[in-house]
């Protein structure tokens, strides 16, 4: 089945610098010390990616942190958990715009 993402491509991630080498070995640097162990674990880390990849909805970066975080010892449950908790902000963010649209009707209400 052919696809617009290929999941082929998200090896070649590496190769962004092919054309801006010095942004993309910016960026790389950055990634990494991000990802370095800190105050949250890698394994927490991984977590947050995983959540944050199907809130920006990222096919790459969701293939790339199931694999991470199965690395890491994370579970199904607790990796679907993470997911929720990504829908959950992600609805509630949609949500409470709807304080906005109420006020805007409000004032015009008026």
């Amino acid at each position: 089945m052919e696809t617009y993402y290929d999941p082929k491509d998200l090896k070649k991630f590496g190769k962004i610098g092919e054309f801006q080498k010095p942004l993309a070995d910016k960026f790389f640097a950055y990634y990494g010390e991000v990802f370095a162990e800190g105050a949250l674990t890698a394994r927490e880390k991984s977590l947050i990616a995983l959540a944050v990849a199907h809130t920006v909805q990222c096919p790459y970066c969701i293939d790339a942190y199931s694999v991470d975080t199965l690395e890491k010892g994370c579970t199904e449950e607790e990796m679907m958990e993470a997911i929720h908790v990504a829908a959950a902000i992600r609805g509630g963010a949609s949500l409470v715009h709807g304080v906005q649209m109420m006020n805007k009707v409000k004032e015009l209400s008026m």
